[in-house]
């Protein structure tokens, strides 16, 4: 894929005006209470898959609604301590997957919870949790971009970001955990989730989104043809009436409006060439990310973004952070 978005000089200070309705925070404190009233006790139930390095547990917890979520905890066989604790979400249409594909983290030293996405799961790696709220969406294009989508309170990003919250509290609450030391990352879908997590959470402490989705729907949906952005372009598309109500509703869980209230160290990653996240919609929440910031810029890579070495650069940023608690 060429170069097709802004010429980078545009994207370092690019800030499109932010999109939160005025009830914004209250709806989402409103909906965290929520879910904490309907909360329940997680359940850790140990798995043994043949590694002598980390320890496996099923999780499974409360999370909107009280709906059962899934997930690993993945704890390093040895240690003397409470650890800092790393959140890991999935990116767009995987789910949970299997044990061994999560063993970076921990590996470094970080109790790590992967948390399974509600509904997801069938297209790139298993998934174990349905989403009772599904029944309820109405009509919207397949995928999981317009399910909901004409009311915030019944948008599929409600249940899945609520979710998110619900595995921090999770996490946070395990014997084996630093509570301090909470930290989240995620690629694509995974690294927008992140972002959610850092605007909800004041307590986080490292945000880590990798090329991150759900930033700037307006502009994504417009500007790319490629999914998941093309779900909302083809709904609205066909439901013509609707697309004031449509970008009315995302506002309550565009990336850039969370990135406006975060505080966590952040570190920022973006493929130059991105036509599935274009690198503006991730500039848009990176110029507004409120609390302190780097971004890894890869000039040549799409979606994929720094891969590997990305993975290396968010071990040394996380490690740094810890030296310098």
């Amino acid at each position: 894929m060429p170069l097709f978005d802004l010429p980078l000089s545009d994207l370092e200070t690019y800030r499109p005006a932010l999109t939160a309705p005025d009830d914004f925070d209250d709806f989402w404190r409103e909906t965290l209470a929520d879910a904490e009233a309907r909360a329940w006790e997680p359940r850790f139930e140990a798995v043994d898959v043949g590694l002598a390095t980390v320890d496996v547990f099923d999780v499974t917890f409360a999370g909107f609604g009280g709906d059962p979520i899934r997930g690993w905890l993945l704890l390093p066989a040895r240690r003397d301590g409470p650890l800092p604790g790393m959140l890991q979400f999935i990116g767009y249409g995987g789910g949970r997957g299997d044990p061994v594909d999560w063993l970076l983290w921990p590996s470094a030293g970080y109790a790590t919870l992967v948390m399974d996405t509600r509904g997801q799961g069938s297209t790139w790696r298993r998934g174990d949790t349905p989403d009772p709220g599904a029944a309820t969406a109405g009509p919207h294009h397949p995928g999981f971009m317009t399910m909901g989508v004409l009311d915030p309170h019944s948008y599929y990003y409600r249940r899945l970001y609520t979710d998110a919250v619900r595995a921090l509290h999770t996490l946070r609450g395990h014997p084996a955990v630093d509570r301090t030391r909470l930290a989240a990352t995620g690629a694509s879908q995974g690294g927008g989730v992140t972002l959610a997590l850092a605007g909800l959470v004041p307590e986080l402490r490292l945000a880590l989104p990798d090329v991150p989705f759900l930033c700037h729907f307006e502009r994504g949906a417009s500007i790319t043809g490629r999914l998941p952005y093309a779900e909302i372009k083809a709904y609205c598309g066909v439901h013509r009436d609707a697309v004031d109500t449509v970008f009315a509703t995302l506002a309550y869980f565009d990336g850039m409006n969370f990135a406006a209230r975060a505080q966590a160290h952040a570190l920022f990653s973006a493929g130059l060439m991105d036509d599935v996240a274009p690198p503006s919609t991730v500039y848009a929440a990176y110029n507004h990310y409120a609390g302190p910031k780097q971004m890894r810029l890869y000039r040549y890579n799409e979606h994929e973004g720094g891969d590997s070495r990305h993975a290396l650069e968010q071990l040394r940023f996380a490690a740094q952070e810890r030296a310098g608690a």
